[in-house]
């Protein structure tokens, strides 16, 4: 039996919402489903948009709205409150299960007046994680733009050169900046937007989601994280690589090696079936093997700051890190549709480190890599 539930929210920034409603509408609405059949209540003039990708769709003026105004009640109370109320009477809904990002003025009115609510985050995850065609469509052009922009950077990172020790090229500084700068161009060329993306180096490469900053020095880690947003589908790509310029340390030369490897036998491993988990634990084998730590074996508590200290990977679509999980708290089975990535990393504090990440379509017998790119560290 379906089970009933709401939302209530904006459709440009709750993915909850853009799955189930794929129309930009950025004040927030009420999206309900009852007994398997789905309903919207916005503000008149989204209604005939709604209904155009075969949603029943009312106004609020059909739920006391234009009697409510007349009280002088402000406009906000009357949606979140009074609108939603009365819509979930009419539709006959007296239990539903809601987003963890339900907003509490909305809940809590409706619970006041006999409505229960249950959170269930895993049921909104769940629902978004098998990727229809559109959300597919939009992720492979998000990562068709971070391959074009990964390129560029590569580019200029190659034709770099070591320069009374700092890195230099067409006669200027090469700096975490710049290689931004150009980056954002080409990310605004291909239509996707990412204003927030990763180009760290030397010691900052060590540091979680430290974003970079500063000039560039020779023979240090330069890494690259992009995850661009494609704007009509609202779906995200991610990808990493790691580079140099100049001579690449012996000892990053080794993560490298080991980070490919890791890449390599992750991949393999993905296909529908597989616990997330299992492939990150295999990850961890491996590394351990080579001597690196890993959060596999750490002691109760510790805080790991070498080796390999983040998961292998997580899912990718209207949001940036959604499910499933591929790491210790994994989230169980990966199911065909599901859209992850695979990003094995080492690194050592006050040295940085390596990370090599690809976006991949997990499907029955196996993955397809969404990630057309070359993974080398120098020239």
């Amino acid at each position: 039996m379906a089970r009933d539930f709401l939302i209530f929210a904006d459709s440009v920034t709750s993915p909850e919402m853009r799955h189930e409603v794929p129309v930009v509408i950025p004040d927030p609405f009420l999206y309900a489903e009852k007994d398997g059949k789905r309903y919207v209540v916005s503000a008149a003039f989204e209604v005939d948009r709604v209904k155009e990708i075969g949603i029943e769709a009312s106004p609020w003026e059909h739920y006391g709205y234009d009697e409510l105004i007349a009280t002088g009640m402000p406009r906000e109370e009357i949606v979140w409150k009074h609108v939603n109320l009365n819509a979930c009477r009419e539709l006959g809904i007296t239990a539903a299960i809601v987003p963890r990002s339900f907003p509490t003025l909305a809940a809590d009115h409706l619970r006041e007046n006999g409505i229960t609510l249950e959170p269930d985050h895993k049921f909104f995850a769940d629902r978004r994680r098998v990727k229809n065609e559109a959300e597919l469509e939009g992720i492979r052009k998000s990562q068709k733009a971070a391959e074009a922009a990964m390129g560029a950077a590569r580019d200029l990172i190659f034709r770099a050169e070591p320069s009374n020790g700092g890195v230099k090229v067409d006669g200027e500084t090469l700096t975490s900046e710049r290689l931004k700068a150009m980056i954002r161009r080409v990310f605004s060329e291909h239509e996707v937007s990412g204003d927030d993306f990763i180009v760290s180096h030397g010691a900052q490469t060590a540091i979680g989601h430290e974003l970079g900053h500063g000039p560039i020095a020779p023979n240090e880690p330069i890494v690259i994280d992009l995850w661009p947003k494609d704007p009509d589908s609202a779906c995200y790509a991610d990808m990493t690589r790691t580079y140099v310029v100049g001579e690449a340390p012996e000892e990053l030369v080794k993560y490298h090696g080991l980070v490919k490897e890791a890449l390599d036998q992750s991949f393999a491993a993905t296909k529908a079936g597989v616990a997330g988990s299992a492939v990150y634990t295999l990850v961890c084998e491996l590394f351990e093997e080579h001597g690196q730590k890993t959060s596999l074996s750490k002691a109760p508590g510790e805080v790991l700051e070498e080796g390999f200290f983040h998961g292998l990977g997580h899912g990718v679509g209207l949001e940036v890190h959604e499910a499933p999980s591929l790491g210790r708290g994994g989230t169980g089975d990966l199911v065909a549709g599901d859209v992850v990535t695979l990003e094995p990393g080492l690194y050592r504090p006050g040295f940085g480190g390596c990370r090599l990440e690809d976006l991949v379509l997990v499907t029955e017998n196996g993955a397809e890599n969404l990630t057309d790119f070359p993974y080398d560290l120098t020239p």
